[in-house]
């Protein structure tokens, strides 16, 4: 973990940026007091994910299709019944 404070961020972050894709986490200072994080992305994935991975291990009901009751339905716009 590298601590900057926030002047020698601005100047050098780009000198940071071998650090950060190898893994490493910059905690950004305010005169020596943590205020943020930077973190690595990780890369996206180039392959597509396949459709169906959970098939069969979960079932949906007809239930699932059918109108929610009144009360829940007004919960949802904020009016109690």
């Amino acid at each position: 973990m590298i601590r900057l404070n926030i002047h020698e961020a601005k100047t050098h972050l780009s000198r940071y940026l071998d650090e950060l894709a190898k893994g490493e986490i910059i905690i950004l200072c305010k005169r020596n007091i943590p205020i943020a994080e930077i973190r690595p992305i990780h890369p996206q994935r180039k392959d597509h994910r396949p459709i169906g991975l959970a098939r069969g291990e979960f079932e949906v009901t007809p239930a699932f299709f059918e109108p929610l009751p009144d009360e829940i339905l007004a919960s949802f716009n904020g009016n109690d019944i």
